[in-house]
């Protein structure tokens, strides 16, 4: 907001941003750096026996999900952008509802429990959160390299891909995770542990994008494994509390330069009426792709278990976008299309942290005290 008032008053801020960003590839930034410690770091932290219990309702609201509010989203954007006479080709609209359907919810698990909301609800939504990142980048990567090859969209194509990156990068994920299990319960000296795990994020996912594996979804299973097995059966106190800190310093380090970064580029962006018209008009169709995402797959599966009261509402309002959504935007080819793109993902973005971010604790309290009232 500083930066942003500055460059209005003539200080040279927006020049100097713009400058420094020609120089920053955000898809190498992202795709080759950030993402695979984030990801690694937010998986460290989460118990594989709550999210064992969830599997089922994680793996499909992550998977499923995610390509029904692709797909719902993307079509929707071709017919409105049209619509408005501001038309975009299928496949850039489709980039836009895999770029958008991955939910950032980490920020409201905080606002959860002060509300009183079941843990069985808490781990739905952060398993979700980390498969559903992993799963929506190889569905945006899959988009993006039709996207740039100029080939005409083929869903047998980009299914198999999908098969490909996805199950071939949690089978790697276990792979270098085991590897790396064992390399920890040789030594003691927690140092060299935490070198290990430093070591398996930059090599596992780097040696995973050489082999056309999904590196997000290999580093949530290679997380998942070294922060329960690793932690529970791999390493002293002492280690585990050096790891926890150390990886709780780099998560926090990379999500502020990130937000910084995002931040810079406002500077540089050229919001524009039709932009901005298109953006709100797709803020409610957003939310009805994730409720729609949601409440399919939660009412197949009421059948064979029971879920937590008001779970439909409380995972579609609560499934905040953030800056994942931002930083795939900014790694589109420099273009008309990305600059559209970007433009309403932002608006959509901030709408979601401000907007539902505020208003998730009490709905989660109206539901919860709904449901005690009627028993």
């Amino acid at each position: 907001m500083l930066l942003a008032l500055a460059g209005q008053l003539g200080l040279g801020v927006d020049r100097w941003a713009e400058a420094m960003l020609e120089r920053v590839d955000f898809g190498d930034v992202l795709m080759d750096g950030m993402l695979s410690y984030l990801l690694f770091a937010g998986a460290l932290h989460v118990n594989i026996n709550d999210l064992s219990r969830q599997k089922w309702v994680i793996g499909t609201l992550a998977t499923v999900g995610v390509v029904t509010s692709t797909a719902l989203v993307g079509t929707a954007t071709w017919w409105l952008l049209d619509a408005l006479g501001q038309p975009l080709p299928l496949i850039y609209c489709l980039l836009f509802g895999a770029l958008i359907s991955p939910t950032d919810p980490i920020a409201v698990l905080g606002i959860l429990k002060r509300a009183g909301a079941p843990k069985t609800l808490e781990t739905k939504i952060t398993g979700e959160s980390l498969f559903n990142d992993g799963v929506g980048v190889v569905v945006f990567l899959a988009l993006l390299g039709l996207a740039s090859s100029g080939e005409e969209l083929d869903a047998g194509a980009v299914s198999w891909l999908f098969l490909q990156e996805a199950v071939g990068g949690a089978l790697f994920g276990l792979a270098i995770g085991a590897v790396a299990y064992v390399m920890l319960r040789s030594v003691n000296n927690y140092q060299l542990e935490v070198m290990i795990t430093l070591a398996l994020v930059m090599g596992g996912y780097a040696a995973a994008t050489a082999l056309h594996l999904s590196g997000p979804i290999a580093m949530v299973v290679a997380g998942l494994l070294i922060g329960n097995h690793g932690r529970a059966l791999a390493m002293s106190e002492t280690t585990r509390e050096h790891l926890d800190s150390f990886w709780e310093l780099v998560d926090e380090m990379l999500n502020a330069v990130l937000f910084v970064l995002i931040g810079l580029e406002v500077l540089v962006l050229s919001f524009s009426a039709q932009h901005l018209l298109a953006a709100l008009l797709l803020i409610p169709l957003v939310l009805l792709a994730r409720l729609v995402s949601v409440s399919v797959p939660v009412m197949l599966m009421r059948r064979f278990r029971e879920f937590t009261p008001g779970v439909v509402w409380v995972m579609t309002w609560g499934g905040l976008r953030g800056g994942i959504s931002v930083a795939l935007a900014l790694s589109l080819p420099i273009g008309p299309a990305r600059d559209a793109i970007l433009a309403i993902t932002y608006v959509i973005v901030v709408f979601s942290i401000i907007g539902q971010g505020l208003t998730i604790g009490p709905l989660v309290r109206a539901v919860t005290r709904g449901e005690a009232g009627g028993a």
